[in-house]
């Protein structure tokens, strides 16, 4: 695809902002700008791939900081205007290989003030519009009246859907419904991504991660799904029965993942868009191009996790390590 069509491609993205206050070792909490899908924006964007963000900001000093950088980031805002509400607030701790775990305050707060008639309507005046994405606490079964009706509209307009799972069911009143509402939103999506860990909150049965995203793809719509395996790699899946499995060939300085799945997610899509509208269709790609595009999204998680927080890479940046750090890679 060339350059020029790709610039033109636009994705909206719908979900959470908030700020994580991540604790340090003296007891301090350390502010720091995020929110899975907030990081996926931005992630998408640096990617160089047209982005708008459909959630309205707070106006106080967090909200500002997450407009500013977000911004800085070249996302458009389809609500500049701030509200009155506060921003989310996840705490996050740490353990010893650098998983965070969260605490999250989401009550009452600006990010959770959209309604799917009012997603729809910004979606509407994007005439350029080829994909929707949301995930992470978008998939709380209290929102179903918002984000899953907003997708199934969109999916009917001819729009990809992208979701990325990245669950959090410590977080959850009822974990039953929880679990429920994520696979009926992972049903309205084209590309689909998860964790080991989401499988497993998912119950999806299967001996192994790889048997259990096969599992649940059987369950699903979706053309496209990555299984993030942390340090052990990934692997992308077709409908079609085509695998394609990469990880990195050498263990990296890890300061922390916050970030890396955020930042895996839109290498990949980045990648997928490069190749059109029909990258969503059954043998959209050849087995070279998807390869390709699962390399990319790793080497976009590896940058993440050398740096503290979320740091999502630059396209050039993931194609330039990808290149200097051979991988391994298997086709199946």
């Amino acid at each position: 695809m060339a350059m020029s069509d790709f610039s033109a491609a636009q994705v909206a993205i719908a979900g959470e902002a908030l700020i994580d206050l991540i604790a340090r070792p003296d007891g301090a909490f350390e502010p720091c700008l995020g929110g899975a899908v907030y990081n996926l924006s931005r992630a998408i964007s640096r990617q160089g791939v047209s982005t708008t963000y459909l959630n309205p900001f707070a106006s106080d000093r967090f909200g500002r900081a997450l407009v500013s950088q977000i911004q800085a980031d070249g996302v458009r805002l389809a609500h500049p205007q701030p509200v009155a509400q506060a921003t989310s607030l996840a705490v996050v701790s740490l353990n010893e290989q650098g998983h965070p775990d969260y605490a999250f305050y989401r009550e009452g707060v600006a990010d959770r003030q959209v309604s799917a008639e009012g997603l729809n309507a910004d979606c509407a005046a994007l005439p350029d519009l080829q994909c929707v994405c949301t995930g992470g606490l978008a998939l709380d079964a209290r929102d179903a009246s918002v984000y899953l009706p907003w997708l199934v509209a969109q999916r009917a307009a001819g729009r990809r859907v992208a979701v990325d799972a990245n669950l959090r069911p410590s977080v959850m009143p009822d974990l039953r419904a929880y679990q429920v509402h994520v696979q009926q939103v992972l049903a309205q999506a084209d590309l689909v991504k998860v964790s080991d860990e989401d499988l497993a909150h998912l119950e999806v049965p299967g001996a192994t991660p790889l048997l259990q995203a096969e599992a649940l793809m059987g369950r699903m719509n979706a053309d496209w799904l990555a299984l993030t395996l942390g340090e052990r790699g990934a692997w992308l899946l077709e409908r079609d029965g085509r695998r394609w499995f990469a990880r990195e060939g050498a263990p990296l300085d890890v300061i922390d993942t916050v970030g890396a799945g955020d930042s895996f997610f839109a290498g990949l899509l980045s990648s997928l868009l490069r190749h059109g509208p029909g990258w969503a269709q059954s043998r959209g790609l050849g087995d070279a191009a998807a390869a390709q595009a699962l390399r990319h999204a790793v080497a976009c998680a590896s940058l993440c996790v050398q740096q503290r927080g979320c740091v999502p890479p630059s396209w050039q940046q993931a194609q330039d390590w990808a290149l200097a750090h051979p991988a391994v890679m298997v086709p199946r």
